[in-house]
Parts: structure tokens; sequence; C-alpha cells
């Protein structure tokens, strides 16, 4: 019985710290991100009202780097960069998370503390974005729909309005929501 209550016990407590959920629904499917405030907590903050400003659909995912990530969340289908609503985050780095296969990072210029909206998932493990150029802020997981991930993944890129590695097929997000 003991165990049983100990058990009872931790699935309460791994369901308590369960981080907030984000559907992205997207022209090749959906997928659902975890968030985790308690490691990213200003870059979770950002992201969420970025979500419920509403400001994701119609931004594509407009790098696709097979290798390496796809990224979205900040430019329309004519790769004309999305106006952002926040001023950039702070980094938040070498709290406990990595760039692996599956984790949402923030996107963001040479500057370390440059992020607004776009994001990306890691298609691979990409460990070395943990510390290059002072590193790249990990902040969810993706945790159902890798398989939409991996679509986008596996899209023909080409050069298109002086852009590298954007994909022929336009994949566009047309929602963003949280979950209860």
């Amino acid at each position: 019985m003991r165990s049983l209550l100990l058990v009872a016990f931790l699935l309460c407590s791994v369901t308590a710290l369960a981080g907030p959920k984000v559907e992205v629904t997207t022209s090749k499917g959906a997928f659902v991100m975890e968030l985790y405030p308690d490691k990213a907590p200003k870059t979770v903050e950002n992201f969420l009202a970025y979500v419920d400003a509403g400001f994701y659909p119609g931004t594509i995912f407009h790098r696709v780097i097979r290798m390496f990530m796809v990224q979205g969340g900040g430019m329309d289908a004519s790769l004309v960069k999305k106006k952002t609503i926040r001023p950039p985050v702070v980094l938040e780095v070498n709290r406990g998370l990595s760039n692996v296969r599956g984790t949402v990072a923030m996107a963001r210029t040479n500057n370390p503390n440059s992020a607004t909206s776009q994001f990306f998932v890691n298609v691979v493990d990409n460990k070395r974005l943990d510390t290059v150029g002072g590193g790249y802020a990990v902040f969810g997981k993706v945790i159902t729909g890798m398989d939409v991930v991996d679509a986008i993944r596996g899209l023909k890129t080409a050069r298109k309005n002086g852009m590298g590695d954007v994909p022929v097929e336009t994949v566009t997000i047309t929602a963003v929501k949280r979950l209860k």
C-alpha cells in the first residue's frame, strides 16, 4: 500500500511540474510543445505573449536545414519579416536544458540578447548551440507531432529573395494556441 501511495504521489508531483503546452498547427500538420518556465522563465513568458497576441498565424517556417533545425515564427510567405511586438529577451542558457533533437529554442542574431518571436526546433542533437556565440536558449520540447517537424525537415529547399534554405513548398503556421 505504501509503495502504491508513493507512486501516486510521484505521478501527481510530476504532473504538477509539467509546463504549459502549446499546439502549433501548420499546413503540414500540428505538433505540441511543452514549455519550461522553471528553466527559461523570461523566454517562455515572451513566447506565450506572442501566442496570446495571435502573432504567429500567417508566419511560415522560412529556414529548413535537414540535419540541423527548422525555423519559423517571424516572416510571412513573401519572406517579409513581421514587425515584432515585444522587446528582445535576455539570453537564458546553462539552465539544465540542451539543444537536442526535439527541443525548441529561440532564434536570434549574433547578439545573444536579440531573440524576439522566431523559434526553431532541433531535428538532430545540436549541443554546440548550448555555448556557441553565447548559446541559444532552449525553452521547450516537442512532445507530440515530431513526425510533422520531420516532414517539414524533409522538404526541398532553395534560395529565395536572397535567403538560403527556404522550403520550396511554403509551410504556413495557421494557429498557435495554449492547451489546457
